[in-house]
């Protein structure tokens, strides 16, 4: 039996850009590169690549357009890049990029200090975004950070992200992603605010991005997709943070939400080839792993099928 969760809803990995943007080692462009490729290759249908903040301020993504110009057009087809301003858009799509992440926070504290302008600036720069990526033949997310709550202002209403989903200057926008920026919701209160943008604004598809600060990533996860999120956010090992966001921690680990929800083309096999990568890659990082499904599935319970085989004896 495939205990498949339902509804279905597919996982985007985004350990090359929110979970690598803490991390104090940097990963070289072919490093990434070859990650990016194992994850398309273990069947994994969407990555958030990189990201066009400032690498003097980021120094993990200062080589994201150096990844972007590596990859073929069919993978860059899969990948998204996260922008804040038209001129990023325009800067990844001379590179290659077809995929933008158009970023701001529903608080304007947290705007200020992650993109340094206003909310309402981030939207109004939105329409010009949207024509570029247009013109590169490419397609936009509306992604809304500190959906739930802001790290400077406490808790933000429902009706301000409902304001900015239904706002004009958002036209054009394929998707919207909601984000639990500091893993401080609960379920009923992602299913809430999931449910009320999929009843209250325009049809998109519904893309929620969690953290699991508080211990509630998977369960949020699947509270989003009962409500109506067709895609979800994870990062190998639990990896992640956003550095002008105090008390965010790492993202929900894509290998507990691949365990819990069980897409079809992952197996036993496919799940063993991601654990294997992640424990790689934390190795090369010097962080530590926060997955309990990759724990469990280094446990000694070796009748569960989802338990990685240790080798046998070798007896030379």
């Amino acid at each position: 039996m495939s205990f498949a969760f339902e509804p279905r809803a597919e996982l985007r990995d985004v350990t090359l850009r929110d979970g690598l943007q803490l991390t104090g080692a940097l990963l070289s462009t072919k490093r990434k590169v070859a990650v990016a490729r194992e994850l398309l290759r273990l069947g994994v249908p969407a990555l958030e690549l990189g990201s066009m903040a400032r690498g003097d301020l980021v120094p993990p993504m200062a080589n994201t357009l150096d990844v972007v110009r590596a990859l073929s057009p069919e993978e860059l087809g899969k990948c998204w890049i996260w922008v804040a301003t038209p001129g990023h858009v325009a800067k990844a799509a001379a590179a290659g990029a077809k995929n933008f992440q158009y970023c701001f926070s529903a608080s304007d504290s947290h705007n200020q200090a992650n993109i340094g302008r206003s909310t309402d600036a981030s939207l109004a720069a939105l329409p010009e975004a949207v024509r570029l990526a247009r013109e590169a033949g490419g397609r936009i997310q509306l992604c809304i950070a500190t959906s739930f709550t802001c790290p400077f202002e406490g808790a933000v209403p429902e009706e301000r992200i409902l304001a900015i989903a239904v706002d004009p200057r958002a036209e054009g926008t394929e998707d919207i992603v909601i984000c639990d920026t500091l893993g401080q919701a609960v379920p009923a209160q992602v299913g809430g605010l999931i449910g009320r943008v999929r009843a209250e604004t325009p049809a998109r598809r519904i893309v929620y991005h969690g953290h699991d600060t508080w211990g509630l990533g998977v369960a949020n996860a699947l509270a989003a997709i009962q409500a109506g999120a067709a895609m979800v956010d994870g990062a190998l090992g639990g990896l992640g943070g956003c550095p002008f966001a105090p008390g965010a921690s790492g993202n929900t680990a894509t290998e507990d939400i691949l365990f819990a929800t069980r897409p079809e083309w992952l197996t036993p096999d496919t799940f063993a080839g991601l654990v294997d990568l992640s424990e790689k890659l934390l190795a090369d990082l010097g962080e530590s792993g926060r997955s309990k499904a990759a724990q469990g599935a280094r446990s000694t319970a070796q009748a569960f099928e989802w338990v990685i085989p240790r080798p046998g004896p070798d007896f030379g």
